[in-house]
């Protein structure tokens, strides 16, 4: 974990790092200095040639450069105020602030500059001036008449009057009021002039006689620019961060022409030449030359008429040069200011460690909780009854304290003021998280991400175990409630602040608050604040119920409002008048809110004790006095300029940068209309906002505005997110809107760097002009991303409408996606595709972004960082079914993919067909739990829940309106029997193996009875019933029953009772059959009321197989062993009827008119009669019915199978409707649910939602079921042939042109093997029974035999020649040969030609491989390898095995074989002579093993399928591993196919990939950098038949080897690649 600055790492984690506000500045920020006219050339060759190189350079280190030149784009300062010269210094000081190198650049030609008179003069210097003015009362009636005393700054100080108190015309540009304001600037002139000689004469006298200091007499002599070079070069010896250029005339052409120089001489009011500058320029530029010499670069130019002339040669060369000095010298002190912190700064726009940037993000909101807590006043009462509430539930179970109020009432400031008394009640033993939500605003913060930051700085600050990476949304809420408890077993104390929960993003439905625990441990504190008026706040109350927990903030009264107005005021050496602060005060009065109070501060410190009450900025409400805030910064500063430089900072996504605002205004023509009305610019070919105007209006921003440091970078935003609603309501209508977001899309789109964009200015012609908008990469250095452009981007092209750049620049880009999927992570890129699918109406958009989805367990594992391509195979082996339907983004998007692979520089496998789960298709919802398999489910339509209950004993229930989790109910220690939700829908029962029968609520998720011993413990009973009425809850089998009253006492029943078989219960009577002959009807409540009825004829005795009771008809339907249906009714009536079924599935449907009974592989469907039951439907499946369900509107059928299919069928024809692929497992629970069918298996730890009306143009590619016992699959890809059960007779063809089933073969036994003759389409099929059958794939109904041996031996496996001339069969006993024939175009097989004979007492063979020259390599279970020469009959034992051989291979030329087995060794066997080529070891945490394999066409490479579920690629001379591909399933079969292979996955899935490999890999390439794995490889030296080894150490594993728990443990850094010694 990279250090985090200057403080202790422990106290950032503990939340104790109050006075840090950031981390080490990633910003360079210059403040240029000049004169405005004589270094003019000099500032536009720098913005033209050095600034972008500089940028460039800068942006591949991941900085941020900004050059601050106030000069530029103004004639003259066209302001009023005198307000210049304080804005430079002020800038000038922000610079040295973030500037993480250099932050001063000083060009100073032959101007002095200007010697402006002091806006601010202190009280007692300003009096002594005047009581040396006592001889000229002129002056002093001037001075009086300009400068005012204010008495509200601390202590007082003259102020300058603005000009246009006494000359109204200055600031009015209008061409119409021409010969006024220029009157105005002349008269201006003339009274400054004099005004500074009365100053300068008055000072001079005072120091000396010795009234004044030198420094304080040089404030009426010193010009702007000196000061400026004061404080950016000598000021706190700041030389060091600097750079200065000087630019000399020579002496004898200064003499020849003054007057020529005017634009490079400091001149008088009456134009002669300034002597007294000038001398004060010497002497500035002597001071320069002795103290910065090192800093310097002195130039002497002749100039040419007077100016600079860049078509001179000359002057091109000393411009070019100041450029290249410029450009090199900034490098260099860059370089050397970042170089020592580069191991300790976060480079932005670099992939960063989690811990990193959770550091920072804790860092950020524990200097921002500091910053908030000062000034805060009043509220004690509050305080102290929230810290009383907290240390009364230190020791006991409590429920998360809730702080509330509107908007405004300061809820943000009261939590920090609590967090920092808290901090000193604490000490060192506590640990304090806070996290302040709208601190982001208007971005908002996403659950999963707060949840894991928060979880990560509690693991770290109290040492325990981390998150693991890969967790999703409930694993983690799961592991947050964890945490909390794990720190309240420590005993230290945890506080936890998450403030302004009604501002989380709305992702997992988080203001629903189903994350929140209802209530903590002891020693854990919780603290959230919301707004009253919010949903948040409802869905709290209701959650937690108690009102205890909640703290409302009221209004403030005046006397604390007066108190924090105090506060505020000393802290910036203000006051106020009497009658200012009754007027202030009685404004706040009327609503009592801070913030109200804080934006009449904010105005009040700018009042003077002589500002009159009718100017002071008041109103009546909070929304008011941002009205006239805007209003005056409007008249102040123009409405364009203030709309737009706010409403941009509104519209941005995370704030912008001042830079980037700069830009962006610089971009936006009725901005920059507005500030050339009345002038041209400078240089109407190169056109940007004046820097000095947007910083005049940031200084009288700087309360409503705040900056944002993110990765060393701070980007401006609002305080306040009400100001940022004003602002929008008052600025951003829905056309002006529009337009910035185009104008911040074209930004970050870089459109116009290096363009001339069109302007149309007043008195000009349509005119082309640059305007220095920078070039916007995706990448600015390989791995260095621009992070901004990810950020931005996608949000302003969407709601700029402009969608076709939105589809080609982010959608449809797969650099695009790779980036921000690296850089921002997957979610990022998951919730901006969300959002585009809300806008557009574009299926591709969702596909797209559900690709994404399936591809985030993988990228959430690796952080992120998959390598470039595996991202993109990855994509494409998602989406390239899609391409040909889907052409304009998918299509793209799949080229894209594609070409990035074929041009890969690296060895790589490029998909040629969708073998990963696409996206779209039925399957809209997996519900996942990670709780094992589920073996109950139930559904309420009534309240929209559902209910799971799991092999590991927990009980989960969803929500259907949101798919979201809603409560894990753990209570249960062993498998649930039962889920149960009940008919009022307020509570659900749950049965476990334990014994345990527990009822929860289903509002507050508590448990509110648990009754224990409710059925054996660690029995599961079959079946076993759970029923609840108003008087009774039951438990019964077919040999128990167990009855309790609704508060749980248990009801106990006589042994009669007890001996029965129950067979059902209606209402309060239960159905029992006595002794198989006697059915009794009894009320156990009311025991004196029971029936008892002999069976009737025909059955006469009963023996249960299935029953399913009809409360509605008071019936209970039993199926018996004798082959009858009974229908037993309460009154006893009975009635027998033959019924052949022996259904495993029992079931009726809601209405009790339909019977549903699952036999096998057949699903009957019967009407149920008032004494008899009718069949109608057969319903015929491929494998055995476990679950069906009929629709409310009774039109349809789901039935979930063996086969993993989920079948639609039509109720009224028996049609099947659809088949659904993508369970993967035995689906033996389905429902019905508005439009979709919710499924879930007891072999699967998800509830799987398919949507039946989804569009069947996105239906995936069906596939052979997963796990088949035997499959084949020819070399095109086009047929595979499978064995689904081992226990099943038949062998079907299925057809991946039709996606269907094309042909079932049948067999005489079990199947045992399956081998294919690819090139004479010849099906082998080996049987337990010894027989061999083959199937001419060319000649349907044909069939060949080989007999089994005498012996009836079992095939264990079959091997054909690489040219098929020859098969082997092993069995049990022996291995025989056989030769493979033709006659009269029918396959014949011949033989055996030869035999090997087993002992019993070795292992049997596993598999093998038959060579071209009729030899046998072959392994058994016990892993020896062996060769036999069928020729000559002999043999020879290879190196063996550790473990069971699984895969013998040989090349496609008979040269190479390699042996693999169920350890972490395979060994390639160089066969001609025999010898050991290469030894390869590979091993993963959990799954090893090698499952099959195949050579390439040429036998250079050969690919292997593992049990770890990777595809590997070796190098067959060297034995090095070139590449490793996951395919998230294991793969079971491999063939070449072309210049790569087709293999078939455990899941059934058909994989087609090419392989593409460079003549010249880098030595750096890590086949391993995506996987956690390591291998070696011991070849043998060839020429000296020495053996000499390569090793790779340990890199990181792949996501889906191993329990997750476990991945803390396995952030090592990848090691150098494999290489042969």
């Amino acid at each position: 974990m990279a250090a985090a600055g200057d403080v202790d790492l422990q106290d950032i984690l503990t939340g104790r790092c109050g006075e840090a506000q950031r981390t080490k500045s990633n910003m360079i920020r210059v403040f240029l200095s000049s004169t405005f006219t004589d270094m003019n050339s000099e500032r536009k060759v720098l913005l033209d040639k050095a600034y972008p190189e500089v940028l460039s350079f800068c942006r591949s280190l991941g900085l941020v450069f900004e050059v601050v030149d106030l000069r530029w784009g103004l004639r003259n300062v066209p302001f009023g105020d005198h307000g210049v010269c304080e804005v430079s210094l002020q800038e000038i000081g922000t610079c040295q602030k973030v500037s993480a190198g250099p932050a001063f650049i000083g060009l100073l030609g032959n101007r002095y500059g200007p010697r402006v008179l002091p806006r601010l003069v202190p009280e007692k210097l300003f009096e002594v001036l005047l009581s040396k003015l006592s001889k000229n009362p002129e002056g002093i009636k001037q001075l009086q008449q300009w400068f005012l005393k204010d008495n509200n700054a601390v202590p007082p100080t003259y102020v300058l009057q603005p000009i246009t108190a006494h000359f109204p015309h200055y600031c009015d540009l209008r061409p119409e009021d021409k010969h006024l304001h220029d009157n105005s600037v002349l008269s201006w002139r003339f009274a400054e002039t004099h005004l500074l000689q009365v100053l300068r004469s008055a000072a001079t006298d005072a120091e000396a006689d010795g009234d004044i200091t030198f420094e304080e007499r040089r404030l009426f002599y010193t010009s702007v620019t000196e000061k400026e070079f004061e404080d950016g070069l000598w000021k706190d010896n700041s030389k060091a961060s600097s750079l200065l250029f000087v630019r000399e005339i020579p002496r004898q052409r200064i003499r020849d022409g003054p007057k020529r120089l005017a634009k490079f001489m400091d001149v008088t009011f009456d134009g002669l030449l300034d002597t007294e500058s000038q001398e004060l320029l010497m002497k500035l530029k002597s001071r320069v030359n002795e103290t910065s010499q090192k800093i310097l670069n002195l130039h002497y130019v002749e100039l040419s008429k007077g100016s600079i002339d860049p078509t001179r040669k000359e002057h091109a060369q000393y411009l070019d040069s100041v450029c290249q000095q410029f450009i090199s010298q900034m490098k260099d002190r860059v370089q050397a200011a970042i170089g020592h912190l580069e191991l300790r700064r976060m480079i932005r726009g670099s992939i960063q460690e989690e811990e990193d940037r959770m550091v920072e993000e804790a860092r950020q909101h524990t200097a921002m909780s500091a910053d908030k807590s000062r000034g805060v006043h009043g509220r004690e009462g509050l305080l102290g009854r929230i810290c009383l509430s907290m240390w009364e539930s230190t020791t006991v179970r409590h429920s998360p304290v809730v702080v509330h109020g509107t908007a405004g009432m300061g809820k943000t400031s009261l939590l920090c003021k609590l967090v920092q008394e808290m901090n000193g009640v604490l000490g060192s033993k506590g640990v304090m998280v806070i996290r302040l939500l709208a601190a982001r605003q208007p971005q908002r913060f996403d659950i999963d991400c707060v949840l894991r930051s928060v979880c990560l700085q509690i693991c770290l600050a109290c040492s325990l175990a981390p998150p693991p990476p890969l967790t999703a949304h409930l694993e983690l809420v799961r592991f947050f409630r964890n945490t909390l408890e794990d720190v309240s077993q420590q005993g230290n104390t945890l506080l936890i602040v998450l403030d302004s929960l009604d501002q989380l993003s709305d992702r997992h439905h988080a203001h629903k608050l189903c994350w929140l625990p209802p209530d903590v441990p002891s020693n854990v504190h919780l603290l959230v604040s919301m707004d009253t008026n919010s949903e948040v706040f409802a869905h709290l109350r209701l959650k937690l119920g108690t009102e205890q927990s909640f703290f409302e903030v009221e209004r403030l009264s005046r006397d604390e409002g007066e108190l924090i107005m105090e506060s505020y005021l000393r802290a910036s050496r203000r006051t106020l008048t009497p009658e200012q602060k009754d007027a202030a005060l009685q404004s706040f009065e009327s609503t009592g809110c801070p913030l109200h109070l804080k934006l009449i501060m904010s105005a009040a410190k700018r009042w003077t004790s002589f500002t009159p009450c009718t100017e002071l900025l008041l109103g009546a409400s909070t929304q008011e006095v941002m009205s006239q805030l805007l209003l005056r910064l409007e008249e102040k500063h123009g409405k364009e300029l203030v709309g737009g430089a706010l409403g941009y900072i509104a519209l941005a996504r995370g704030g912008l940068l001042e830079a980037e605002l700069c830009d962006v205004m610089s971009l936006d023509d009725d901005v920059i209309s507005e500030v050339y009305r009345y002038s041209l610019p400078p240089t109407p070919s190169l056109i940007r906002l004046p820097p000095l105007l947007w910083t005049r209006l940031k200084l009288d921003l700087q309360d409503q505005l705040e900056e944002r440091w993110t990765d060393g970078v701070a980007a401006l935003a609002f305080s306040s997110r009400l100001l940022s609603e004003a602002v929008s309501a008052r600025y951003l209508t829905s056309e002006r809107r529009g337009r910035s977001h185009r104008i911040l899309a074209e930004y970050f789109l870089g459109r116009w760097s290096g363009k001339l964009k069109p302007a149309s200015l007043p008195g000009l012609t349509l005119l082309l002009s640059d305007r220095k908008a920078p070039p916007q990469p995706l990448w600015f250095t390989p791995g260095l991303a621009n992070i901004r452009k990810l950020q931005e981007l996608t949000y302003h092209l969407l709601h700029a409408g402009l969608w076709e750049e939105l589809r080609r620049e982010v959608i449809g880009s797969a650099s695009w996606l790779y980036c921000q999927t690296q850089v921002l992570g997957v979610s990022s890129v998951i919730y901006d595709l969300d959002q585009c699918s809300q806008y557009m109406d574009c299926s591709e958009t969702g596909l797209i972004r559900d690709a994404l989805v399936l591809m985030k367990p993988s990228l959430d594992f690796l952080h992120g960082q998959m390598d470039e391509s595996l991202f993109y195979s990855e994509l494409l082996a998602r989406l390239s079914s899609l391409s040909t339907s889907c052409l304009t983004m998918i299509g793209q998007l799949c080229n894209q993919c594609e070409n990035q692979l074929q041009t890969s520089p690296e060895p790589v496998l490029i998909p040629k067909n969708s073998f990963l789960q696409q996206p779209g298709g039925p399957l809209q919802h997996t519900l996942s739990a990670s709780h094992g398999g589920l073996v109950c489910v139930d559904v309420s339509a009534a309240v929209q829940l559902l209910v799971s209950g799991s092999e590991e004993g927990v009980v989960v229930v969803w929500s259907l309106v949101d798919y979201q989790l809603v409560h894990t109910l753990l209570g249960h220690t062993a498998s649930l029997l039962s889920v149960k939700i009940s008919e009022s829908s307020t509570h659900c029962l749950s049965l476990a193996a334990d014994g345990s029968l527990r009822r929860w609520s289903l509002m507050s998720g508590q448990q509110v009875l648990c009754i224990q011993e409710a059925v054996p413990v660690d029995s599961t009973p079959t079946p076993v019933y759970l029923q609840e009425s108003e008087q009774l809850l039951l438990v019964y089998t077919w040999t128990q029953v167990k009855v309790w009253s609704p508060d749980g006492t248990e009801i106990h029943l006589g042994s009669s009772e007890k001996s029965s078989v129950v067979l059902g219960v209606l209402g309060d009577s239960m159905v029992s059959l006595c002794d198989s002959v006697q059915v009794r009807i009894y009320d156990p409540i009311n025991r004196n009321q029971s029936v008892e009825v002999p069976l009737e004829e025909p059955a006469g005795r009963l023996s249960p197989v299935s029953a399913v009771t009809l409360p509605r008809r008071g019936k209970v339907l039993v199926v018996s062993e004798e082959g009858f249906i009974h229908q037993i009714s309460m009154t006893g009536k009975q009635t027998a009827e033959l019924f052949p079924l022996r259904p495993s599935l029992f079931s009726v449907t809601e209405d009790e008119t339909i019977l549903l009974a699952g036999s096998e592989r057949t699903l009957s469907l019967f009407h149920i009669n008032s004494d008899s039951v009718d069949g109608f439907l057969d319903l015929q499946h491929e494998d055995t019915v476990l679950s069906a369900r009929v629709s409310s509107d009774y039109k349809h059928l789901v039935s979930g199978a063996a086969d993993q299919l989920v079948r639609i069928w039509s109720l009224t024809t028996g049609a099947l409707l659809d088949s659904l692929c993508g369970s993967n497992a035995p689906v033996t629970s389905v429902f019905f649910y508005d439009r979709f069918v919710i499924s879930a298996s007891t072999a699967a730890d998800s509830i799987q939602m398919w949507n039946v009306e989804y569009d069947s143009c996105y239906k995936p590619t069906a596939h052979i079921p997963a796990d088949s016992a035997y499959v084949a699959i020819t070399k095109d890809g086009d047929q595979v042939f499978y064995v689904h059960h081992q226990s099943q007779r038949e062998v079907i063809i299925w057809n991946n042109q039709t996606d269907s089933p094309l042909e079932r073969l049948p067999v005489s036994a079990e199947v045992s093997c399956l081998e294919l003759a690819q090139n004479k389409s010849l099906l082998l099929c080996g049987l337990s029974s010894g027989t061999v059958l083959i199937y001419p794939l060319t000649l349907p109904k044909e069939t060949l035999c080989i007999p089994p041996p005498e012996s009836r031996s079992r095939v264990l496996c079959l091997a054909v020649s690489s040219q098929e001339k020859h098969l082997a069969v092993a069995y049990e006993d022996s291995i025989c040969l056989f030769e493979i024939t033709t006659r009269d175009s029918f396959p014949t097989v011949e033989g055996p030609l030869g035999r090997i004979t087993l002992s019993l007492l070795h292992a049997p063979p596993s598999s093998m491989a038959l060579l071209p020259d009729r030899r046998l390599l072959y392994g058994t279970s016990c892993g020896e390898v062996k060769l036999h020469d069928f020729s000559s009959g002999g043999g020879s034992d290879l190196q063996p095995h550790r473990s069971r051989v699984t895969c013998v291979t040989a090349s496609n030329w008979g040269a190479h074989a390699l042996v693999g087995s169920e350890d972490a060794v395979q060994r390639l066997w160089a066969l001609n002579p025999l010898v050991l080529d290469h030894t390869m070891e590979y091993k993963g945490l959990f799954f090893e093993g090698v499952l099959c394999a195949a050579f390439s066409d040429s036998d250079r490479f050969v690919f292997t399928g593992s049990q770890d579920r990777t595809i590997r690629v070796w190098d067959v001379a060297s034995g090095k591993l070139l590449y490793v591909q996951f395919v998230y399933s294991p793969v079971v079969r491999m063939v070449t196919f072309r210049n790569g292979f087709v293999a078939l996955s455990q899941l059934g899935s058909v994989i087609r990939e090419a392989f593409r490999c460079p003549d010249h890999i880098s030595p750096d390439y890590n086949p391993l950098r995506n996987i956690k794995a390591q291998y070696r490889v011991t070849s043998r030296e060839k020429d000296q038949g020495g053996q000499q080894t390569c090793v790779s150490d340990l890199r990181d594993f792949n996501p889906a080897q191993f329990n997750l728990n476990l991945m803390s443990t396995l952030r090592t850094k990848p090691s150098p690649t494999c290489v042969l010694l």
